[in-house]
């Protein structure tokens, strides 16, 4: 009779309470294609990159960062952004004027990165309501002033534990998009233990505030085979569960799976499993070389209808 009762009961818990993450519709194939720009200095314009009408066009200026941004030796600002970027070719009127351009153009803005200066670039808040009272004030006007549409989280090294990380961005993520000031947010992590435990908190906690996972599977090995690929691309999916994880490329070739050794097949392989969420590319500075010929490629892909 007990027992009977216990099953009753946990059936009405499940019923009323279901697994929060099963209850996400997966992402299926989409159009959108996803490019950083500026972080190089390379004189790379907005306009140098060819834009194909019948994608979803994400340019991403790389980067702001909550260091000062004067000082030789810069020092962190406990979420007080200042741009480092090249502001010369990617000034706002030129935000303005692409995006008048093409309608199927947004322009976001990436957070953090690697390095600052000569060192590495550190998340390291004071405490959470300083950063992020300080973070959604110093962005705001970033954001409004060079007419950006997103933000791109991609810090790398961390003076500040997992909960605080997640507490810090959800937080700030919650309030930008409460706020009107922008319209959708990513992640850039990659296949580090540390880097890892710290985006893996941010999206248990807030998860379904986090439009795109910009995974970069070019840190894996150079010389990633497109089986490999697959099943890293595989176990990102699982780890960002119900997330749209994009399949990535470094277009100096240092990395993860090129174009050369079979980027394309992997993604037409996804493309046939559903899975294509979208394409982003580190960085239009390096593919000015090679005159955007991937770029190109990506997009015709993308655009064949999803």
């Amino acid at each position: 009779m007990e027992s009977s009762k216990l099953l009753i009961a946990l059936f009405v818990f499940q019923v009323f309470f279901p697994c929060h993450m099963s209850i996400q519709a997966a992402p299926e194939n989409s159009d959108l294609f996803r490019e950083y720009i500026g972080a190089e200095f390379n004189n790379v314009k907005f306009t140098d990159v060819p834009i194909d009408s019948n994608v979803e066009f994400h340019f991403i200026r790389s980067f702001a960062i909550d260091y000062d941004s004067t000082s030789g030796s810069p020092s962190p600002t406990n979420g007080k952004f200042n741009v480092f970027c090249d502001s010369d070719n990617l000034s706002p009127s030129q935000v303005s004027s692409i995006k008048s351009t093409h309608s199927n153009v947004k322009v976001a803005l990436s957070l953090g990165g690697d390095s600052v200066g000569d060192s590495y670039a550190y998340f390291d808040p004071s405490s959470v309501d300083s950063w992020v009272s300080n973070a959604v004030s110093s962005l705001t006007d970033i954001i409004q002033e060079y007419h950006l549409d997103g933000i791109d989280i991609d810090y790398e090294h961390f003076n500040a534990d997992p909960d605080t990380f997640a507490e810090c961005i959800g937080k700030l993520v919650k309030t930008l998009k409460d706020n009107g000031v922008i319209s959708f947010a990513s992640i850039a992590p990659f296949d580090d233990d540390d880097v890892q435990s710290h985006y893996k908190a941010l999206w248990q906690s807030y998860g379904d505030l986090i439009d795109y996972v910009n995974f970069q599977f070019y840190a894996y090995d150079q010389g990633t085979t497109v089986s490999q690929f697959i099943s890293y691309f595989n176990t990102q999916s699982s780890n960002y569960n119900g997330g749209k994880v994009l399949a990535s490329f470094i277009s100096d070739g240092s990395g993860g799976l090129t174009p050369e050794n079979g980027f394309f097949t992997a993604c037409s392989r996804l493309k046939g499993e559903n899975k294509l969420h979208g394409i982003f590319v580190w960085s239009a500075d390096d593919s000015k070389r090679n005159g955007f010929r991937y770029e190109k490629q990506s997009q015709a892909l993308l655009a064949m209808s999803h």
